[in-house]
């Protein structure tokens, strides 16, 4: 299990792909989107077959992940970890992604109100964001941020929703 992304992105720019969905509560947070909801975003993000547990949590759980897996003594608002197709045998670019996405409630929620955001536009926006990670894109390069910016803002508007980094930009 490792915390982050690693990997080129996929190339396919297919219609969605099977996803397998584990969803998991672990907060109290009453706000949290639906499993519906969940569903539609990962179907949308994903462009191979993927087996996924989207496990929401709150800040101790979030900042005690965050804390192991990137030595960072914070919560964040989305974890991604990956597990290598090879380890469990099956190779290959047909081969379903595995792996399970973290998304913090109290972080999303004050990251939404602080930036002005709908709750469930951010939500969507980090689940989208998180299973771009599990399928290979990254943002530590400028070139890598700007394509995986890219792939958020067509899917999200695909799914009804603005633009995530407009605010952002009217800023700078």
């Amino acid at each position: 299990m490792s915390a982050g992304t690693g990997g080129r992105p996929g190339r396919s720019r297919s219609a969605p792909s099977a996803a397998a969905l584990t969803v998991q509560v672990a907060t109290r947070s009453r706000r949290v989107p639906s499993p519906h909801q969940l569903r539609r975003w990962t179907r949308a993000a994903l462009a191979r077959p993927a087996q996924v547990t989207l496990r929401i949590v709150g800040e101790r759980e979030g900042e005690s992940l965050n804390r192991a897996f990137r030595r960072e003594p914070h919560a964040t608002n989305v974890l991604t970890f990956h597990y290598d197709e090879r380890d469990a045998g099956c190779a290959g670019p047909r081969a379903p992604l595995r792996g399970d996405i973290v998304l913090c409630a109290p972080v999303i929620a004050r990251e939404a109100r602080s930036q002005g955001k709908p709750l469930e536009a951010h939500y969507a926006h980090l689940t989208v964001h998180g299973l771009l990670h599990l399928q290979g894109y990254d943002h530590e390069r400028a070139r890598e941020a700007h394509a995986m910016e890219a792939r958020e803002i067509a899917i999200l508007k695909r799914l009804g929703y603005p633009n995530p980094y407009a605010a952002e930009e009217l800023r700078a």
